[in-house]
């Protein structure tokens, strides 16, 4: 029985069954190689305004629990699976995902051929989209709904992170070796919530770092007053070109030359801060099995992605930060995806900033990059005594 339609905006549609809330949702359609980490994936804030496509045939298997949330709430505008499972079986499980998807009003579709669809937007790139069931669908033409899709907002120009960033700061205490809380921390970080995940901090406080988790639209001075070794951005959704607020703060940090670690969209805006620019890719890389090449090690790091944006810089040997004023001396391309050449990671030679593309906290895996937190920590370590 079909009950619910996927409509792209170039016209192709896609028939299948209604699969969580029923109604509409509009957003772009991106699709997420991964083969698991279902529920870290709905609940990351970088999905904002995005309906994910699985490509995983199976979803929904082993359930949702409270513990492998990477924030409060479903984030995706809506959600395409293949084949939905028929009951959640894990120990772990305490209700199901259709369950989850209907209570947050999370609109999906599943039972439509996602192989076919993934291979149309690796073709055609992604798009906006829509899916409908229930009343939204009753009664309407073809030529109606695609009037809706094409009536959506699109990604390119979209300044989402103040729409999913926390409303007040908070701070994530330094733990010890023993899971308890250290009365002195190792090092302060202050972290920019631009959709941030919650294994964020997490990983860093399992270093030692205290860790104050600002809102997008924090100021120098609500940095400064964390009295920070380092500051870090976090990931998000949304197009870094018009993140002018961010990019800002972010010259500020480096102009006083304090540590700076970025992941995904903070690799993006430290990019930008630099004055390289940035542009939309095709389809992106979404996913938890993205080879990527640390150029430094020659170490190549399977690692968990979810970007449709990337860095505009030269890929090899060291250029100089094309910002207006050059007063932020020489960068390398640090990391790279061996799947297409795209920049993943940034080294500033002359100031101690560095970020990459992807996800080191990496809920649901793989870890091949979590090194990194144990890098921003000895960056932090290293100026902290290079100021003594």
């Amino acid at each position: 029985m079909t009950d619910a339609v996927l409509v792209l905006e170039d016209g192709r549609t896609f028939a299948g069954q209604a699969y969580g809330a029923r109604g509409t949702t509009l957003g772009e359609i991106v699709f997420n190689t991964g083969m698991t980490g279902y529920q870290e994936t709905l609940t990351d804030p970088s999905y904002h305004r995005q309906i994910v496509v699985m490509t995983a045939p199976h979803i929904g298997n082993t359930g949702v629990n409270d513990d492998d949330q990477e924030s409060a709430r479903i984030w995706v505008a809506g959600y395409v699976v293949r084949d939905p499972a028929r009951r959640a079986s894990n120990w772990r499980s305490t209700r199901t995902l259709d369950d989850d998807l209907q209570e947050q009003g999370v609109v999906g579709i599943s039972g439509i051929d996602t192989r076919a669809l993934t291979r149309h937007l690796r073709e055609r790139g992604v798009m906006r989209a829509g899916v409908f069931s229930g009343d939204a669908l009753a009664g309407k033409e073809r030529d109606e709904l695609l009037a809706e899709v094409l009536a959506a907002p699109q990604m390119v120009g979209a300044d989402l992170a103040g729409e999913v960033s926390t409303d007040e700061a908070y701070v994530v205490e330094a733990l010890g070796a023993d899971g308890e809380k250290l009365e002195t921390p190792v090092a302060v970080v202050a972290a920019i919530d631009l959709g941030i995940k919650a294994m964020t901090p997490q990983r860093l406080a399992e270093r030692g770092v205290r860790v104050h988790v600002l809102p997008s639209n924090a100021s120098i001075d609500d940095v400064l007053a964390t009295e920070p070794d380092g500051v870090f951005f976090s990931n998000g959704p949304g197009d870094p070109s018009a993140a002018t607020h961010e990019i800002e703060l972010l010259r500020d940090v480096l102009d006083r030359k304090i540590p700076f670690f970025g992941i995904c969209y903070g690799n993006q805006l430290l990019g930008r801060a630099l004055g390289y620019g940035t542009y939309k890719l095709g389809y992106g890389h979404r996913g938890v099995n993205q080879p990527v090449m640390d150029r430094i090690t020659g170490k190549v790091e399977i690692t968990a992605h979810n970007h449709g944006f990337a860095v505009d810089a030269p890929l090899d040997g060291e250029s100089t930060a094309p910002h207006d004023d050059g007063r932020y001396g020489r960068v390398i391309v640090s990391h790279v995806d061996l799947n297409d050449d795209v920049v993943e990671g940034l080294q500033a030679l002359d100031l101690p900033a560095f970020s990459v593309q992807y996800h080191p906290e990496a809920a649901a895996g793989p870890h091949d990059a979590a090194h990194l937190f144990n890098r921003f920590v000895d960056l932090m370590n290293q100026n902290q005594k290079g100021a003594a």
